[in-house]
């Protein structure tokens, strides 16, 4: 008796790894929704993309990641993405269990932006090490910002259902 590979005369061809449906709208929404994050901070705080990620840097390092050149650059990129994988790992693990998020990813990834907002304003930053401005924001500023996370948790969202009905 041979291994089920060769059974009838014919070799199987190998299995190709691929990511489920959840862990590939995850990557795909969670690196597109990153780099538009980048894109969208230094528009809102008219500064480029290097400051924008010494910037996320600095959430580690404090303001030394503004002296760190390109390393701290590099730092802020991998931390950025990071972040934004993560994100959207929760948004996909809730999928799983809530269909609706799928279904209905414009509403839902509206909300979800939302909610990523007030997490990142309020427990995130301020848990960080990141240089703190020393007057409170303006209102179009927190506007910008708010519209730039509904923006990411769409693109989270629809990355998902893409990936969903994909599959």
């Amino acid at each position: 008796m041979g291994d089920i590979s060769t059974i009838h005369g014919v070799a199987a061809a190998p299995a190709r790894p691929t990511l489920g449906p959840v862990a590939l709208g995850i990557v795909v929404g969670g690196s597109i929704a990153g780099i538009v994050d980048i894109f969208a901070a230094s528009a809102i705080n008219r500064l480029g993309p290097g400051v924008i990620l010494q910037a996320i840097a600095s959430g580690l390092l404090g303001r030394a990641s503004f002296q760190g050149g390109q390393l701290t650059v590099g730092l802020g990129l991998g931390l950025q993405l990071a972040m934004s994988l993560v994100i959207a790992a929760i948004y996909g693990l809730a999928s799983t269990r809530l269909t609706v998020l799928v279904r209905r990813p414009i509403s839902f990834g509206a909300l979800f932006g939302v909610g990523v907002f007030i997490v990142m304003s309020f427990v995130v930053v301020p848990l960080s090490a990141a240089v703190h401005p020393k007057h409170p924001p303006t209102l179009p500023f927190i506007v910008l910002n708010l519209a730039a996370m509904i923006v990411f948790g769409l693109i989270v969202a629809a990355a998902q259902s893409w990936a969903a009905r994909r599959a």
